[in-house]
């Protein structure tokens, strides 16, 4: 990233212009996402359930999730986007706005992928099962292997097995955990001044990606494991491609 000097103002280019610079990641990006699409169409791995297994797997019927499906990547992409956006108009840094687009898209993308990967090989259900596979209240399970029968929507079931880690999570801390790693360098939140107020600012988006964690919990769509292991994950890719473009939040140029 060219160097610029500190409190001058960047020239001002058009962003999506400039973000055509970056044509490999873009592309590597596309790879990404075709990666991403092949693994929600492939048959998963379904984890062995006997009929002993169903009663930690008998929780209320199927629920509407508090967060819906479409709000996280307005969480996790849109809303990054917008305070990105307001920082290149107040600043008009476009060296600093191709990577923050760049680095949270692909924080993002690849937590997906990751998450969908973990969801088809480790296969495992989720805690209302029972419900899912069995929508009449009756179960049926293989007298010989003891593994259940499903009986219920194929689609319903097909995600009755991808409970391991949260997706709703792991992309929610992949977006937002990034965008608390680019506030906290914008706004020098560890310059050692003490000012309490930049600790806030930089946990709100943390306490929104928490509403999204606990939601899965309450819905009975998660295991606590599931959600903390899509927590994690997040998180992690976040930190590194955030590092990938910007300095460390208490680096003196922690703000370019």
């Amino acid at each position: 990233m060219p160097d610029i000097e500190s409190g001058s103002p960047a020239p001002r280019s058009h962003p999506f212009k400039a973000a055509t610079m970056h044509k490999h990641d873009w592309l590597i990006l596309l790879l990404l996402l075709v990666i991403e699409a092949i693994l929600l169409m492939i048959e998963l791995f379904r984890r062995l359930v006997i009929e002993d297994m169903l009663t930690d797997m008998n929780y209320p019927p199927l629920k509407t999730n508090s967060v819906l499906f479409w709000a996280v990547p307005i969480l996790a992409i849109v809303l990054p986007f917008i305070v990105f956006l307001i920082y290149y108009f107040t600043c008009g840094d476009v060296h600093d706005f191709r990577p923050a687009i760049l680095g949270v898209i692909s924080s993002v993308a690849l937590t997906a992928m990751i998450t969908d990967a973990l969801k088809d090989t480790v296969g495992r259900p989720r805690p209302d099962l029972f419900c899912r596979s069995f929508p009449h209240g009756i179960g049926v399970c293989d007298p010989i292997m003891k593994d259940v029968i499903c009986h219920g929507d194929k689609a319903v079931i097909k995600e009755s097995y991808k409970s391991f880690p949260s997706g709703h999570t792991s992309w929610s801390f992949a977006g937002l955990s990034y965008l608390s790693w680019y506030l906290a360098g914008k706004i020098r939140a560890f310059d050692r001044w003490s000012h309490i107020a930049k600790l806030c600012i930089i946990h709100f988006p943390l306490l929104l990606v928490a509403f999204v964690a606990i939601s899965r919990v309450d819905d009975y769509w998660r295991h606590c494991q599931d959600v903390f292991a899509g927590a994690l994950l997040g998180s992690v890719v976040a930190a590194f491609c955030y590092l990938q473009f910007f300095p460390y939040p208490n680096d003196m140029n922690g703000d370019l």
